[in-house]
């Protein structure tokens, strides 16, 4: 089979790190993988930027589920390529 250094799909994710949008002011906390590990299920979920119409309905499925995750002790966990303060616009 084909190698590759990019994580698959159903594989652990890489170490990371990256200044977060937790709330709509304030500072920007950095958020690690790490944060997560052994705490809790980590849904880690991409999507391409903030201002498209690829992804919107996905992102706010995510939000409007956010409840049903935290009962089974989910966090979610979005990432994109938009900087942090494009992420508050």
């Amino acid at each position: 089979p084909p190698s590759s250094s990019l994580p698959l799909v159903g594989s652990l994710a890489p170490p990371f790190s990256a200044p977060a949008a937790l709330t709509l002011s304030g500072p920007f906390p950095t958020v690690s993988l790490s944060d997560y590990l052994g705490s809790s299920i980590l849904v880690l979920f991409f999507y391409p930027l903030d201002f498209t119409f690829v992804c919107p309905t996905e992102v706010t499925a995510f939000a409007d589920a956010l409840p049903e995750f935290e009962r089974e002790g989910a966090k979610i966990v979005g990432c994109s390529v938009d900087s942090q303060y494009c992420h508050r616009a």
